[in-house]
């Protein structure tokens, strides 16, 4: 073979490996090169993740990160990270973490099979399930009173999905975060709010009269939340579920919960048993 014809093709081999993915940047050599962990996380899920009074960006997703996960990743990349917050909402968090444009997403996201075609998921950290959020004395009780009814939910939410499949009569609106939503059961513009129970629990605790709202129905879905992360990532995954598991070991994560769910706190949400042991059991060697 000529020579110029052999540089040709090894330059065409060069440059179609370039462009796989065994020549992108992880994620933790991006945060080497950084210094920096970038998370998406939410400014209006309290008690998770919200901007409180002082304009403090602040929450029980947001303590996981910082006390348990930051450390673990500085300790991998040998240098201190500092963290950087960027909002993200249901309909954005898979973008920004596909595009890069964050590393980590901490928030309320439920850990799904759907989801997990795009992104890879953490162990759980939390598990609630969904329910309705009405004024007192609102006919609907649960999912069964919710046909032809105005019913909001997050864009983009596994809330949303599940009553488009279940109820298909329900006059389903979307709106782009949680204020949005309650603003406009607030206002009448629809009959009930759907999230998960203790995302409307939080809201019901914030809001200016909380005794004029109730939480009502069973749970019409069990959401645990995991924190995603780009898609084969595994080595970025080790590292923050480690400093999960560490968490879990020493019981430093049962004592952020106690701080944003214990009963002193703005909004009580005792762990369940099982749950607990589930917690547990993620964290056993398998």
């Amino acid at each position: 073979m000529k020579r110029w014809a052999l540089f040709v093709i090894l330059g065409a081999v060069i440059l179609g490996l370039a462009g796989t993915p065994a020549f992108a940047e992880t994620t933790l050599e991006k945060i080497a090169r950084t210094g920096t962990l970038t998370i998406g996380t939410r400014t209006g899920s309290p008690p998770f993740a919200y901007v409180n009074s002082r304009n403090e960006w602040v929450g029980f997703s947001i303590d996981l990160v910082e006390q348990l996960v930051l450390p673990k990743v500085s300790e991998k990349v040998g240098k201190p990270v500092k963290l950087e917050k960027k909002e993200s909402t249901p309909a954005t968090r898979i973008p920004l973490l596909s595009s890069s444009a964050v590393d980590l997403i901490a928030g309320t996201m439920t850990d799904t099979r759907t989801r997990r075609d795009s992104v890879d998921f953490s162990l759980t950290f939390f598990v609630t399930g969904a329910q309705f959020l009405v004024k007192k004395g609102s006919p609907i009780k649960g999912i069964q009173d919710i046909g032809g009814k105005r019913i909001a939910a997050q864009q983009g939410s596994t809330n949303a999905r599940i009553i488009r499949e279940r109820v298909p009569t329900a006059q389903l609106r979307e709106f782009p975060d949680q204020p949005s939503g309650f603003q406009a059961l607030a206002q009448g513009q629809v009959d009930a709010y759907t999230n998960d129970g203790i995302q409307l629990a939080g809201l019901k605790a914030k809001a200016p009269n909380p005794a004029a709202w109730d939480i009502v129905g069973d749970f019409y879905s069990y959401e645990p939340y995991g924190m995603a992360l780009r898609k084969g990532d595994s080595d970025f995954r080790a590292v923050v579920n480690n400093g999960l598991i560490e968490g879990i070991d020493s019981g430093k994560l049962f004592q952020i919960y106690e701080k944003w769910f214990g009963p002193n706190s703005e909004l009580p949400y005792l762990m369940d048993s099982q749950i607990k042991k589930f917690m547990i059991y993620q964290s056993v060697p398998k």
